[in-house]
């Protein structure tokens, strides 16, 4: 179960957000009929994308995971 607050993995691209499967987002809210605001943010922690997001577009980050660095 995903609740606010969890970092959660995208698996699907958005690139007209300029984010890729596999970027980490925070869930900011979770919608009573489902789906989440998700935000996603930079190293300095500014907002790059906030979207509303399908159940199945994301999947909660478990155990150790590699974060990368990539141009935003």
């Amino acid at each position: 179960m995903i609740r606010e607050h969890d970092l959660v993995v995208l698996r699907r691209d958005k690139r007209e957000w300029g984010l890729e499967a596999g970027d980490v987002g925070t869930v900011v809210l979770v919608y009573p009929k489902g789906g989440y605001m998700v935000e996603f943010v930079d190293h300095e922690g500014n907002t790059l994308a906030l979207l509303d997001l399908a159940e199945e577009e994301v999947e909660p980050l478990r155990g150790p995971a590699l974060l990368r660095a990539k141009t935003a």
